[in-house]
């Protein structure tokens, strides 16, 4: 057990208690659990190689002395460890042990707030005996003995720097970051380590000569604003602890802000029919997912990567908020044309709504539209809908499908990933 704290334990006190806790390699271990022929190898959860959805989405600590990555190609990865060992992933099983460990938490507070499967913050405000640093390595003892993993927990006055915290010292560790060492500790870190400083950002900072969160913490704001606008004020105070932002209770709601789907193509798409065909599923998709929560969207989005592993995104605006199959797909394949020319191939495409409105609000009349095709549009969708539930996704296909089953013969719908939920 590792454990980092320099604080006066009465003084630590008279600031919030948060603690983010982290299961190790969570879907790895969990694997390993229930298959200790495994538990001695490098071992990695991914997607199916063949069909090239093939990325790494967990590995154990075997694993990471390997520099193996969350996110890179299981190719990529077996360069580095031959020997690795790859899984499928059994989500309906993490989810078990997700709630196993929530019921854990419960028992020290009920404000408990999920960040996807593996992670969670926990308010203990008010509600330890003891320290938060003491609490948090009860917990940590809990999960492992009777839940057979580990995690990794980060005590803090705030939430971003409890977050970073569980990320500090990995695995089987406690970290406190308090008002009296996060400068030695957070401040000294790459700026990459700090929630929501990416890739991206993280190339813009480093171009001005911020590459520690203490240069973030001590550049002005105007500055961090002028290159990265909005997310310049955010970052800036996260990274001197402003953070004041309140763990929601376990059993509040997040709102959903989007809805989408993507999907790495078994084969490169050359030509805009092979997108057409990719795109026309993962539109379906999304707008039964929409139906089904009620909404309708304004906004449409895409994502693309192509095979030299090079990203873009892009979105656009509709003149009303819709759920309709085929206006969100012509728009979002219009959007696409506008956006790519074809030239390099691509590897993978997704699609996303946002901007919502519930679908019972009234619809105003306009002229310069045929109402009796939305009508009509609407009764497709609504008929489909009702099929694809009763008799599975593929009991009707549009006939741009067939061009190439390769493609077009997947099930985003009941299939797609599970992705951490978004802190802001």
């Amino acid at each position: 057990m590792d454990i980092t704290s320099t604080v006066d334990k009465n003084k630590y006190k008279k600031d919030r208690v948060i603690l983010h806790s982290d299961c190790n390699g969570f879907y790895a271990s969990v694997e390993c659990l229930y298959n200790p022929q495994l538990r001695n190898k490098p071992v990695a959860v991914s997607g199916d190689a063949e069909n090239r959805h093939g990325i790494i989405l967990a590995k154990n600590e075997i694993a990471k002395k390997y520099n193996i990555k969350t996110g890179e190609a299981i190719w990529q990865a077996m360069q580095k460890c031959p020997e690795l060992v790859t899984v499928s992933p059994h989500f309906t099983l993490y989810k078990r042990f997700s709630a196993m460990a929530k019921r854990i938490y419960s028992e020290y507070t009920d404000r408990i707030e999920n960040f996807g499967l593996d992670e969670a913050w926990l308010d203990l405000t008010g509600n330890i005996k003891g320290s938060g640093f003491d609490t948090a390595v009860e917990i940590k003892e809990r999960i492992k003995r009777e839940l057979g993993i580990t995690v990794s927990i980060g005590v803090s006055f705030n939430k971003i720097f409890a977050k970073f915290g569980s990320d500090y010292k990995k695995p089987d560790a406690v970290t406190c970051i308090t008002r009296d060492n996060y400068r030695d500790i957070v401040w000294n870190s790459p700026a990459g380590d700090l929630l929501y400083v990416g890739k991206a950002t993280k190339k813009k900072l480093n171009r001005i000569g911020i590459y520690t969160i203490g240069d973030i913490a001590n550049t002005s704001p105007d500055i961090l604003r002028n290159h990265l606008g909005k997310w310049g004020d955010l970052i800036y105070g996260f990274a001197n602890g402003f953070d004041s932002s309140p763990v929601s209770h376990m059993n509040e709601k997040s709102d959903i802000k989007s809805i989408g789907n993507s999907t790495t193509t078994p084969r490169d798409m050359k030509t805009f029919d092979d997108v057409k065909s990719v795109m026309y599923v993962l539109c379906d998709s999304v707008c039964r997912r929409m139906r089904e929560q009620g909404f309708m969207a304004k906004t449409v989005g895409i994502s693309a990567r192509d095979r030299e592993l090079n990203c873009f995104t892009r979105q656009s605006t509709l003149e009303e908020h819709t759920n309709l199959t085929k206006v969100i797909t012509d728009n979002i394949f219009n959007l696409f044309k506008k956006s790519y020319n074809m030239q390099v191939p691509l590897r993978s495409v997704g699609v996303f709504v946002t901007d919502f409105a519930h679908d019972n609000i009234p619809h105003q009349i306009n002229l310069l539209q045929n109402e009796e095709r939305i009508i009509q549009n609407k009764n497709l969708d609504k008929t489909l809908d009702s099929l694809k539930k009763r008799f599975g996704n593929y009991i009707v296909r549009p006939a741009v499908l067939l061009k190439d089953n390769g493609l077009s013969a997947f099930n985003p719908k009941d299939e797609h990933t599970i992705h951490p939920m978004s802190y802001l």
